[in-house]
């Protein structure tokens, strides 16, 4: 499934995006996909995740997403772990860990947060080489 989020960055990075991509599955089935578009979109909320809970509450026609796994090429700003909580995503799988504003290790562990009404479970670093360097390529590319 992290090859099919590594497909939808790489159609971020076509479009001059950061190439980021995420997949939602429950059971065997792809339900949402979705990649980076908040320059194209002119919608900063428009990270891979978001775009791709969307996709998935609409194919599912519920905000809720109970025991969804959300697949992500790279680790989860607290907007989007906000989005994956809200949505009641049961299990995050991502790839890069993001130092600068990733919220699941990086800066902080929003989804541990006290008070919160959800959990999730969280695997990480899969294919963290090829989804880290996607993004590496891309600004190194830029600069």
């Amino acid at each position: 499934m992290m090859r099919l989020a590594l497909d939808e960055a790489r159609q971020a990075a076509d479009r001059g995006e950061v190439p980021i991509g995420a997949i939602i599955v429950i059971g065997d089935e792809v339900v949402g996909a979705g990649f980076n578009q908040p320059i194209s979109g002119a919608d900063p909320t428009a990270h891979a995740e978001i775009v791709a809970i969307r996709a998935a509450a609409r194919a599912v026609g519920n905000y809720r997403l109970t025991g969804a796994t959300l697949y992500v090429t790279v680790e989860p700003c607290l907007m989007c772990v906000g989005a994956m909580i809200h949505a009641r995503i049961g299990t995050l799988v991502y790839g890069a860990d993001e130092p600068k504003s990733g919220a699941i290790v990086s800066v902080m562990h929003a989804h541990e947060a006290p008070g919160l009404n959800h959990r999730f479970d969280v695997v990480s670093g899969v294919l963290a080489r090829e989804c880290g360097a996607l993004i590496q390529d891309f600004f190194q590319a830029r600069r």
